[in-house]
């Protein structure tokens, strides 16, 4: 299963995947200290890190041709856990009224993180496999929505809508790379829309909050709903240019929810100023950027099902560091999304490390020699 590709990795992108890594376990430090007092989410977090780099590492040497061919057993493997939340504790485990980890006693799992990387490569071999079926009107769509919809299902029931969004857009936007035909893609994706409504309205907290945010002007809204926007916008104002200083952040003590996970943006902001938000936007935007080059790449190369998984992995982790970094500044109601490299979070930093990972190992193959070029995909 492991192979060499005679190959280094990318220095430049990845001295920009440890610099935010490096970054980020800083940031989430002062957050969490400020928050709750104690080291042990700084622990925790190093803990995370390090497996994630050991997961990383072992991804790095493993070659394209094994997901391709694992890919399916993957996705049913990942549908399991899904299942598994849902069992009665110690093997589930619900926190705050939603069912989306399994409890590994000193680590709660959460498959949707899982399956994020799970869909884009059980879908870049499906679009292998069914290039032609999915050019005619019925039979690779069906196929699409019932892989779709399979995983969705399950997310939605946790619910974890933001995970379903996530997924659910990732591999649509694969299906139009792809090549698939608008009408089709229109089609289907209408279909997915009206279910994701028709659930939004069946919970009506979420539409409250989505009404309460864009009704009135946010600084005369009183509504609670609002509160942990007005906080991140508070602790990013008093950063300005150059920050307080890492650590001389006072947002995060009892005023800013989460400030750890989903505002740390807010928390880089007040404490490091335009300057270190700068540096997070720039260096994860070379990132993706440099990620769609190899997609790009590959794809020339005749690699199809490594240039997918590229283009879903940038597209993933586009989305979500667009959508993360959108609700901190105030463009978008809250909603459970972590800044990627940047956020804590065990399954979370762990499979974006995987993920990224394997996207050097694309950028790796693509550039190996001619006579091992039999063995990759």
């Amino acid at each position: 299963m492991f192979d060499r590709t005679g190959q280094l990795p990318d220095k430049n992108l990845l001295s920009a995947i440890l610099a935010l890594l490096a970054f980020g376990w800083i940031m989430s430090f002062s957050a969490s200290l400020g928050h709750f007092g104690s080291y042990s989410y700084f622990f925790k977090q190093t803990i995370f890190i390090t497996l994630g780099l050991s997961l990383g590492y072992t991804a790095l040497k493993v070659p394209l041709y094994f997901y391709k061919n694992n890919s399916k057993l993957l996705f049913i493997i990942t549908l399991i856990f899904l299942a598994l939340v849902f069992l009665p504790e110690p093997i589930g485990r619900k926190i705050n009224g939603s069912t989306r980890w399994i409890n590994f006693v000193f680590f709660k799992f959460q498959p949707s993180e899982m399956m994020k990387l799970v869909m884009i490569l059980f879908m870049a071999g499906f679009l292998v496999r069914q290039e032609k079926d999915l050019r005619k009107p019925y039979m690779g769509f069906a196929k699409t929505i019932v892989i779709i919809g399979l995983s969705s299902v399950l997310l939605l029931l946790e619910p974890d809508i933001g995970a379903t969004f996530i997924i659910s857009a990732t591999a649509f936007a694969m299906l139009l790379a792809a090549g698939v035909y608008l009408k089709q893609l229109f089609v289907v994706g209408s279909i997915v829309a009206g279910v994701f409504t028709v659930v939004l309205f069946q919970i009506p907290n979420r539409v409250e909050r989505l009404m309460s945010f864009w009704q009135t002007d946010l600084w005369l809204n009183d509504s609670e709903r609002v509160y942990q926007t007005k906080q991140a916008l508070i602790g990013i104002a008093r950063g300005d240019w150059f920050g307080t200083g890492i650590g001389g952040g006072i947002q995060k003590y009892s005023k800013l929810p989460e400030p750890h996970t989903d505002m740390i943006f807010s928390v880089i902001g007040e404490e490091t100023g335009v300057i270190g938000m700068m540096f997070v936007l720039f260096a994860f935007g070379y990132i993706i950027l440099k990620g769609y080059k190899i997609a790009k790449d590959a794809l020339k190369n005749g690699k199809k099902y490594s240039s997918y998984v590229a283009f879903g992995i940038c597209t993933w982790l586009g989305m979500q560091f667009s959508v993360n970094v959108a609700m901190n500044i105030g463009l978008i109601p809250p909603k459970g999304f972590t800044l990627p490299l940047i956020s804590y979070g065990g399954s979370s930093m762990i499979f974006v490390l995987i993920s990224l990972a394997i996207l050097l190992r694309i950028d790796m193959e693509s550039r190996c020699t001619n006579k091992k070029k039999k063995q990759y995909v």
